[in-house]
């Protein structure tokens, strides 16, 4: 279904999952909300491979730590 919507969808499988990541940090975690929500995840995803680089793993481990100190309303 997902590869129908996204042209690249099928990226996604080419990396491991790892503690965190993009779409983490960006609140897409959890329960999904609906299609928009499972969208926006994979989009996050794939826009993470498609422009990775040292300086924005940094970012995603410095925004997982500061989530971990102050924890947004959609963690649980």
């Amino acid at each position: 279904y997902f590869a129908k919507l996204l042209q690249n969808y099928k990226t996604r499988s080419l990396v491991k999952p790892g503690i965190t990541g993009l779409a983490q940090v960006r609140g897409y975690r959890g329960n999904t909300e609906g299609a928009g929500h499972i969208e926006q995840r994979i989009i996050a995803d794939i826009s993470y491979l498609e422009n990775w680089s040292l300086s924005l793993d940094f970012v995603i481990l410095f925004r997982t730590f500061y989530h971990m100190l102050f924890p947004p309303k959609s963690a649980y």
